[in-house]
């Protein structure tokens, strides 16, 4: 079991869906005292489940080769950049193949990398490292547009469909945008693919154990136009958030 001893934000703050922000001057990613842990499990599962976690759907060539550069340009301090390798704040050295850019990321960052690009009026999913799924499966939305994939989600509505689409045809180059989610696990799994066709049972919020969270980070590439979604996700015991029980009911995706 891999956890965080805290989280960076509230998340029992009420914003009205999807609750975006400016993400100003935060950094892009984080390093956390899960980092070590998440990373040993997500260079297990890249080698041992490649076709799982890892998957393309004719992206562009420059989206790819931008995202890799411009990831590495926003490493956060513990992170050593060469020419032909990074050393991880864990000390891992990990070779920069540019031919594999999603392999290569996934074995540096906690966070997933979702790569969209804009085809006909939506943003598709043409790439993505994808290693602590919550409660969905790669292979499911990988070539699909953003109703697609979003699709099962209850509240994602038509009205909130065409609110995400227009947000990810605004953000500008230099402008990201964040959103955290909320939601409780009896599972503290980080990998937890699942199929649409069965979906997770309903969770008793009251008497779950395991705060699960994702800092989404939406970014635009400025040369390519493509969008980045990067997820770092967290999970917490209940034992340390000690919500109160006015606030439990509160947490929503």
């Amino acid at each position: 079991m891999i956890f965080q001893s805290a989280l960076p934000y509230d998340v029992f703050a009420q914003r009205p869906l999807p609750g975006i922000m400016p993400l100003g001057d935060r950094p892009w990613f984080l390093v956390d005292d899960a980092y070590a842990g998440q990373m040993a499990y997500r260079r297990a599962l890249v080698s041992e489940k490649p076709g799982a976690v890892l998957a393309t759907a004719n992206p562009g060539a420059k989206a790819q080769q931008e995202m890799l550069a411009d990831i590495l340009t926003q490493l956060p301090d513990g992170f050593v950049v060469s020419d032909t390798d990074v050393i991880c704040p864990d000390g891992t050295r990990v070779a920069l193949d540019r031919s594999t850019p999603f392999l290569t990321l996934a074995r540096i960052l906690q966070d997933d990398i979702c790569l969209l690009e804009k085809r006909g009026d939506e943003h598709v999913l043409t790439g993505a490292a994808l290693c602590f799924p919550a409660s969905w499966q790669l292979s499911e939305k990988i070539g699909h547009p953003l109703t697609h994939i979003h699709g099962p989600v209850s509240d994602y509505t038509d009205v909130m469909a065409k609110r995400v689409q227009r947000l990810f045809d605004g953000v500008r180059p230099g402008h990201a945008l964040w959103r955290f989610n909320a939601l409780w696990y009896d599972d503290p799994d980080l990998h937890q693919p699942r199929s649409v066709s069965a979906p997770r049972a309903i969770t008793d919020q009251t008497r779950a154990p395991y705060l699960r969270s994702e800092r989404q980070v939406i970014w635009r590439l400025p040369e390519s136009g493509a969008v980045l979604f990067t997820i770092h996700t967290f999970v917490v015991p209940r034992a340390v958030l000690c919500p109160a029980p006015s606030q439990e009911a509160q947490i929503t995706a």
